[in-house]
Formats: structure tokens, sequence, C-alpha cells
């Protein structure tokens, strides 16, 4: 189940990752046509722009480590719970082999019954693993949902004032002024708020 719980994991990421660019590279004031933004372009004024580090924010945004904490602990109770089950199935799947090659059933008929049981059993175990899986990628993504959606909705209020024509994720920005890095701000800004909102 590891290694499902990690493919999910990533695939949640890169997903996240997408949905970072599809946000940042959208123009945050909706309302303005683009037509105006190419006529102020055409007499030579330039965009106001800046950009997030998104991946730094992820590490270092204290929800973001906190649901992580929490997902952590889901998924090692999860791992536990499946461990037990699995471990249990294999001792008596061992025993049944062995009895079987010592021919400790009395008919074969009751061999074949204990075959169907520990058969249903694995399959029950599979589909356990399956379920576990599932739970944990719907808290991986209503986690990312929840780290993208405030840091959204922070660069919206934060652009009220700032007025950046774009707000660009800083990942896919191979080279760019530091000066336009607001990271740093950002990222302060969301753990003070954070920090408010879980003291109440």
């Amino acid at each position: 189940m590891k290694g499902s719980s990690s493919i999910v994991s990533v695939v949640a990421l890169i997903a996240v990752a997408i949905l970072y660019v599809l946000h940042f590279t959208q123009n945050n004031e909706p309302g303005e046509k683009s037509t105006e933004k190419e006529a102020v372009a055409g007499v030579g004024s330039s965009f106001k722009i800046a950009y997030v580090k998104a991946d730094s924010v992820i590490l270092n945004y204290e929800m973001a480590q906190d649901l992580h904490d929490e997902f952590s602990k889901k998924q090692e109770a999860y791992n536990s719970e499946f461990g037990t089950k699995r471990q249990t199935f294999e001792r008596e799947a061992a025993a049944f082999q062995e009895k079987l090659q010592r021919g400790g059933f009395l008919t074969e008929q009751r061999a074949i019954q204990e075959r169907d049981r520990l058969v249903g059993k694995e399959q029950e175990i599979m589909k356990l693993d399956q379920e576990l899986s599932g739970k944990l990628a719907e808290v991986q993504s209503a986690n990312n949902k929840q780290i993208l959606d405030s840091l959204l909705n922070y660069l919206q209020e934060y652009n009220k004032d700032k007025k950046y024509d774009y707000i660009f994720n800083g990942a896919e920005i191979l080279v760019g002024d530091e000066a336009h890095n607001i990271t740093g701000e950002v990222l302060k800004a969301l753990n003070e708020r954070y920090t408010q909102s879980s003291a109440k």
C-alpha cells in the first residue's frame, strides 16, 4: 500500500502544480478587458508583475506543515491496520499450506473450504488496501485544495492594494528579477494569519 499511496501523492502534487500555473498565469482582475491591456501596452506602459515561489510556500507554510503531519498520522494508522490484517492472513495461509502438505485435513472437501475461505480473506485485504489508499488520496487532495485556496484568497486580498497585472508561480520562472519575488512577504503574512486563526 505504501507504493500506491506514494504514487497517489506524486500525482496529487503534479495536479497542484498545474493548478498553480493555471491560477497564477490568469489576470487577477478578470473584469478588465484584454483590449484595454493592449491599448496600454501600445502606448509604452509596462505591466506590473510579481511572482511567488509556490513550492517554497508549501514547504514553509505552517498550515501545510500541520496538514502534512495530520496526513502522516492517518497514513501510519492505515498502514498499521492493513499490515496487521495482512500478517494475520499470511500466518493463516502458511498454516493452511503446512496442514495440507502433511495431510492434516480429514477430507478434500474440508481443505477446499479452507482454501476458499483464505482466498476470500485475501480479496478482502486487497479491497481494504484500495479503500485505504483511496481515503489517503482524498485527504491529500483536500489538503492541497485547502492550501491552494488559502494562498489564492490571500493573493487576491494582497493584490487589491498592490495592483499587479500578473502574479506568476515562480516555480515556472527560470530567470527573474528578485525585486519581483514576493514569496517571503506572502509567506510571512500567510503564517501570521494562520497563527492568529489557530489561536482563536
